[in-house]
């Protein structure tokens, strides 16, 4: 009895490793891509930066020259889209594993529209800007989630509910964009138009800080859900059977993710298809051997950081990030929703 045991016991343990080196192997991959693409934007430009100035601006030297195109120009521009990527990356794996649906990002169910619309409203009613319009775009964004919550809840909020509640605000929120935008003074509607299309053009570093803030304490929170998310997959009754608290982890999950989006719209604007992107491609390196949260958080760095650099450098003309990843995720998008239609949904 034993005998026939034990070699099964040796197979299980053999491939578990297996997958936890799959899984620690490609997070390995992704980081060292996130550090080559950051040394990149940082010493290849207009004008190439040798790698030791770099490092030495970084470090805090003078380097006559390399202290401006560096330290002021390319440093912050590189630093937001690490950190804002990170955290649409984090928050669109969040939405599709909690919903078990790869159409539910933040970009699709309404918590990006929600940001942006009372960005624009800000900027074209109020005559905003810079960090009040941030403030105002942040709490729209979790007004906007508590909203899309309560009205899918009902006896437990089912996934399908929430995402056709979501789909219904984002478009609602869309028409009170585009009303804003034809009530617009030309000036206003410059500026509106620039912060929708999803740009790292006026990164500063004093945004730093808070994004580093949201990304610690937002991003923790949902890594620490992680394993219950993984639970999610398996269906409501089965989690609740496994002692996860469904509501309660839905609600502490959406609030997280909805901080990040929130934080990262109200930086950047909303940059199009890098929540959507991140999950399933993260999805798919991993394999399904651990959290994709860690990974989709890495993809999403380097989508952003990546879309930038093809925007500014390797096309004919200089475009916004926002520009380069809709471009990407546009065919994505059809090809996820053909392939989701004939097999079920499954991500």
């Amino acid at each position: 009895m034993t005998t026939a045991i034990n070699p099964i016991e040796q197979r299980l343990k053999q491939a578990r490793k297996q997958r936890a080196w799959r899984w620690y192997r490609v997070v390995g991959f992704l980081l060292i891509l996130v550090i080559a693409l950051l040394l990149l934007t940082l010493s290849v430009g207009q004008s190439i930066t040798p790698l030791s100035e770099v490092v030495a601006v970084i470090l805090g030297e003078q380097v006559p020259g390399a202290s401006f195109v560096v330290g002021q120009l390319r440093l912050p521009r590189v630093l937001v889209a690490l950190l804002v990527g990170t955290s649409f990356g984090l928050a669109g794996a969040a939405f599709q594993i909690m919903l078990r649906n790869p159409l539910a990002s933040p970009d699709i169910i309404g918590v990006s529209s929600g940001a942006s619309a009372a960005a624009v409203f800000a900027i074209i009613m109020l005559n905003m800007s810079g960090g009040s319009v941030a403030v105002f775009s942040i709490f729209a964004g979790l007004m906007v989630t508590l909203t899309v919550f309560g009205l899918s809840f009902k006896h437990g909020s089912a996934g399908t509910r929430l995402i056709l509640v979501g789909i219904g605000m984002a478009a609602m929120l869309e028409s009170v964009i585009a009303y804003l935008l034809s009530q617009a003074q030309s000036w206003d509607l410059q500026e509106a138009m620039r912060w929708l299309t999803g740009s790292v053009n006026s990164a500063q570093l004093t945004q730093v800080p808070l994004l580093c803030i949201s990304v610690a304490v937002f991003g923790s929170l949902l890594l620490s859900r992680s394993k219950d998310l993984e639970v999610l997959r398996t269906g409501d009754e089965t989690a609740q059977a496994l002692g996860v608290r469904v509501n309660q982890t839905r609600l502490v999950v959406m609030l997280s993710a909805v901080g990040l989006i929130a934080v990262g719209v109200a930086t950047t604007g909303p940059i199009a298809f890098v929540a959507f992107l991140s999950g399933p491609i993260a999805v798919r390196l991993i394999s399904n051997t651990g959290s994709a949260l860690l990974p989709a958080g890495l993809i999403g760095a380097c989508l952003v950081m990546g879309g930038d650099y093809i925007g500014q450098f390797l096309l004919p003309n200089r475009y916004p990030v926002g520009v380069v990843t809709g471009a990407l995720g546009a065919p994505y998008l059809i090809y996820l929703m053909i392939r989701t239609n004939r097999k079920g949904g499954s991500l």
